[in-house]
C-alpha cells in the first residue's frame, strides 16, 4: 500500500525480535547476533553458486530447481537419519502456502498429477464426499476433514494451473469487498435495509451489481 512510514516501523519489530532472540542465546551461551548474520550470509553465499561461484543457471526455474537441491542436500547432511522429502516444511505457515509448499515436495518425488485434468475429478469427488457427510448430522468433525480435502485439492489444482492459491483467494475476497460495497450503495439508493431483505432481493442487487462491472 505504499505505507512507507509503516514499513519502517515494521522492519524495527522484526528487527527487535532477531536482536531480541539473539541476546537470549548468547546469554544462554549458545550463539550471538554476529553469528546469526554471519551464518545468513554464509548460506546466502552457498545456495547462489551461480552469483559466488562458477555454476551456470539457464532461467529463473532451472535455479528454483538448483536451489531446492541444494536445500534437500543441507537436510540430508544435517541429519544421520533418512530425512523426509516433506522436512523443513514450517508447520506454522498459512494453511494455503503450507499447502502447495508440501505439494511441491511431493510432486519432486515424483507423487503428483501428470496435469490438471485428474485434479479437477479429484476436485469432483471431494464434493461427493462432502456432500455426503451433510446427510449425516452428528458429523461435524468428518465433515471439517472433508472440507479440508476439497481445499488441499484446490490448492493443487491451482498449482498445475500456475495459480498462486493466496493470490488467487485474496482477488476473490477483494471483489466479493467491492461488489459487496456497491450493493450496499445500491440498496441504500432504494431505501431497501439489509437486515430486513430476503435473499432473493440480496441477490437479485448482487448479480445487478455484477452485471454492472461486466459492462464498464
Amino acid at each position: 500500500r505504499k505505507q512507507w512510514q509503516e514499513l519502517k516501523l515494521e522492519l524495527g519489530d522484526l528487527l527487535l525480535q532477531v536482536v531480541y532472540h539473539s541476546r537470549m542465546a548468547e546469554e544462554a551461551g549458545l550463539f550471538d547476533f554476529d553469528a546469526v548474520a554471519t551464518a545468513i550470509s554464509d548460506k546466502m553465499v552457498e545456495r547462489h553458486p551461480h552469483v559466488f561461484g562458477e555454476v551456470t543457471i539457464t532461467d529463473a526455474e532451472a535455479q528454483t530447481r538448483a536451489w531446492e537441491d541444494l536445500k534437500a542436500t543441507e537436510r540430508q547432511t544435517r541429519s544421520v537419519e533418512p530425512v523426509s522429502a516433506l522436512e523443513g516444511v514450517p508447520i506454522g505457515l498459512p494453511g494455503l502456502l503450507r499447502a502447495m509448499k508440501l505439494q511441491k515436495r511431493a510432486a519432486r518425488s515424483g507423487f503428483d498429477w501428470p496435469d490438471k485434468l485428474p485434479v479437477l475429478d479429484k476436485i469432483r469427488e471431494e464434493i461427493d464426499e462432502l456432500e455426503a457427510t451433510l446427510r449425516s448430522p452428528d458429523a461435524r468433525s468428518l465433515q471439517e476433514d472433508e472440507f479440508g480435502d476439497l481445499l488441499f485439492t484446490m490448492v493443487n489444482f491451482g498449482r498445475h494451473s500456475g495459480f498462486e492459491p493466496e493470490q488467487a483467494l485474496q482477488r476473490a475476497a477483494n471483489k466479493f469487498e467491492r461488489r459487496f460495497r456497491a450493493l450496499e450503495r445500491v440498496a441504500a439508493e432504494r431505501g431497501i435495509v439489509l437486515e430486513q431483505s430476503s435473499i432473493e432481493q440480496l441477490e437479485a442487487i448482487w448479480q445487478e451489481v455484477k452485471a454492472r462491472e461486466q459492462t464498464a
